[in-house]
């Protein structure tokens, strides 16, 4: 449930905001009479709000003071402002100076919800960024934020959604460069446009500007039609230029022209138009290198290096992974219909003997592998992927807290082997009958002097050895045939032989 303060001096008005959100019963609602009382309640620590609805004229201290002392105290809670018509220039203020958007009065309570819906969402994307762990550099030192990791990553967007400028970002692949360029974008004041993405090592050199710019139809064989390019497409909005160190160098002049001039040539026109477009570019190249060398040119970096922000590689990291993780169990929690609750701590501890080549990308392949294996309601080692396990060097039967595959071909081999020893030469047993029970009571090899045909108790030894292996590894085909030394196909051909259900070994 959503805590959202309301705050206006009118009291009217602030009941039927109240009413308004109390209907869909997502949210615990309270009020403030100003933007004096509204810090006290911000700053009183009683409640965490996640939503400010703040009108903007009011007694003692304003919407703007009160919006300016909310993001600095926490810039991660969302303000929405409420404004008159002679407010309205207050208003787009504001949003410039943090808040997300804004309503005129009279408020309507559908704009209302769809307005939050749509700030809650922006918000959940700054919180996903978080396991990037964004550092942005200006002047020279790093912007750190006040407190904790997240306080940073609010930090650092709520300053970049007050600008137009350039947005560079670095750091290896898998590390989350476009998911922080969409935060940066769904939380400024271009959020109602479009983002677009563009990746510049996927684009033939023949095809780039066209790509870009566009074309007019007959420009080049083939163009039987006029084409609008991603510049145009994305006009009002963003324009994510992803690898940006693989750009052509003819293109790299060409992007040069579009940032200091605001304008572009579709290919084969003679008009230039005019772009309102923020670029966010990324890579993972070492672009100063590539100046010396000449393959990056030096006045572009700087047209796109107006503000940095670096995202290190996940080893470097490893004690925020048990974060990530959570923010991954979150999301697949909702995308496949499951209660995960969390990850158990040896499987953890796997997880950070990992080198991560991947980085964040490969983490998440990772957990989402997990959650299509994993049958209780928490991550186990057992569900991790195979790869991972061989790459850390773990044994998964060394870590079965119970009975592990050694014991049970341990104790298949040993009652075979017993029951051998105790037959005569002529096949006779000294004994009328032999079985061999494991430490659960459950039968491994069971038969009589009456009934020694070898096919016969091979095919029982078989179906008590998957039995009990299944029981071992919860039903986990996968790690049944990897840890009993069974191939899969062998595994699953027995299974449906003898009509067992893999499925009734889960607990």
């Amino acid at each position: 449930m959503l805590k959202v303060l309301v705050v206006d001096d009118d009291q009217g008005l602030r009941l039927s905001v109240k009413s308004a959100l109390a209907v869909t019963q997502r949210f615990e609602v309270d009020e403030a009479f100003d933007g004096v009382n509204a810090m006290e309640k911000v700053k009183g620590g009683e409640k965490k709000y996640d939503v400010v609805i703040l009108d903007v004229d009011m007694p003692r201290m304003n919407g703007l003071e009160a919006l300016r002392q909310i993001k600095e105290f926490d810039p991660g809670i969302i303000v929405i402002i409420m404004t008159a018509h002679a407010t309205l220039n207050d208003a787009i203020q504001a949003v410039k100076d943090g808040a997300y958007n804004y309503l005129q009065k009279p408020v309507s309570s559908e704009d209302l919800l769809q307005l939050i819906d749509k700030a809650v969402n922006a918000h959940n994307l700054i919180s996903n960024i978080a396991a990037s762990a964004p550092v942005m550099v200006e002047a020279g030192r790093k912007i750190i934020g006040h407190t904790s990791q997240m306080q940073k990553v609010f930090n650092i967007i709520h300053r970049l959604a007050k600008v137009e400028t350039p947005v560079l970002i670095r750091g290896a692949s898998g590390t989350g460069k476009e998911l922080v360029a969409k935060a940066i974008h769904y939380n400024s004041a271009r959020k109602d446009e479009k983002f677009v993405a563009i990746n510049c090592s996927a684009i033939p050199e023949n095809l780039f500007e066209s790509e870009l710019f566009g074309h007019e139809k007959g420009s080049f064989t083939g163009a039987d039609q006029r084409k609008i390019g991603k510049f145009q497409f994305a006009e009002g909005g963003t324009l994510f230029l992803d690898e940006v160190g693989d750009m052509p160098q003819l293109m790299q002049v060409k992007i040069l022209r579009v940032l200091q001039e605001k304008l572009f040539t579709p290919v084969g026109s003679n008009r230039e138009f005019p772009t309102n477009v923020r670029i966010i570019a990324a890579t993972n190249r070492p672009l100063e290198e590539m100046i010396k060398t000449g393959a990056f040119r030096e006045d572009l970096f700087y047209r796109l290096n107006v503000v940095p922000i670096f995202l290190p590689a996940l080893a470097e990291r490893k004690d925020d992974m048990e974060h990530m993780v959570n923010i991954f169990i979150k999301k697949f929690n909702l995308a496949h219909g499951k209660r995960i609750n969390g990850i158990a701590a040896d499987a953890m501890a796997v997880l950070k003997k990992h080198s991560w080549p991947g980085n964040i990308r490969e983490l998440e392949n990772v957990i989402e592998h997990a959650f299509v294996l994993e049958m209780t309601n928490i991550i186990t080692i057992a569900s991790l992927p195979e790869a991972l396990l061989i790459a850390t060097g773990t044994n998964l039967i060394d870590l079965q807290p119970l009975e592990t595959a050694q014991s049970i071909a341990s104790a298949g081999v040993n009652a075979a082997v017993q029951a051998h020893a105790d037959l005569d030469d002529d096949g006779s047993d000294s004994d009328d009958s032999l079985e061999s029970d494991d430490a659960d009571g459950d039968m491994v090899i069971s038969f009589s002097g009456e009934n020694l045909d070898f096919n016969a108790q091979k095919e029982a030894f078989e179906k008590e050895f998957i039995i009990k292996a299944l029981k071992t590894f919860r039903g986990r085909i996968n790690q049944t045939a990897l840890h009993a030394n069974i191939p899969k196909k062998t595994l699953l051909r027995k299974i449906e032989k003898y009509g067992i259900n893999a499925k009734d070994y889960v607990n």
